[in-house]
């Protein structure tokens, strides 16, 4: 899903965004619902980047990479933790790429998004290459979802990589065995 969005950069450099989990929903500007093989998850773009909720009957968990006024967290190029019994991972890398570079990998990318049923990208005004894009999908008992964060100006195109899985019911089924 493709769609305008009715407001202007809030982060206009790579170097503002931020990361953080377990956030409460932030007001959003387009959201695209999934249900992903008993996965609730909400892609949300906001003004100010990205937010993810994901609920599983394991628990919640809410990621925001975006201008976090306050925050204290860059964003990491790479993390990996317990949040309940998920296993989380999130990586992020800045791509910087020339004026032409960037309008062809900016219309690769957002075709992708805007023709997949699991993505959801928004462009900003005044600028066809100023976007954030979302794309989710499930493979076994992970949730994987890639965002994208377009700043033209800069040539710079942050990408992100998450993936959210369970690790309780392999580590508790080798256990079970050995208390057996």
């Amino acid at each position: 899903m493709l769609t305008t969005l009715n407001t202007s950069y809030t982060d206009t450099r790579a170097a503002d965004l931020a990361w953080a989990l377990g956030r409460e929903p932030l007001p959003a500007l387009a959201t695209l619902d999934l249900e992903l093989t008993g996965a609730k998850l909400q892609l949300r773009l906001l003004g100010a980047s990205h937010q993810v909720l994901l609920e599983e009957e394991r628990g919640l968990c809410s990621e925001t990479v975006a201008c976090i006024p306050g925050s204290s967290t860059p964003l990491p190029l790479g993390v990996a933790k317990r949040v309940g019994a998920w296993e989380y991972e999130f990586a992020a890398r800045v791509e910087v790429l020339t004026p032409g570079s960037f309008a062809g990998r900016a219309q690769e990318l957002l075709a992708l998004v805007s023709e997949h049923p699991h993505g959801l990208a928004g462009v900003f005004p005044g600028s066809p290459h100023a976007f954030t894009a979302m794309l989710a999908q499930r493979h076994d008992d992970h949730v994987h979802w890639r965002t994208w964060h377009a700043y033209p100006q800069d040539g710079q195109l942050v990408a992100t990589r998450t993936r959210v899985g369970a690790r309780a019911r392999k580590r508790q089924r080798g256990q079970d065995a050995e208390a057996a």
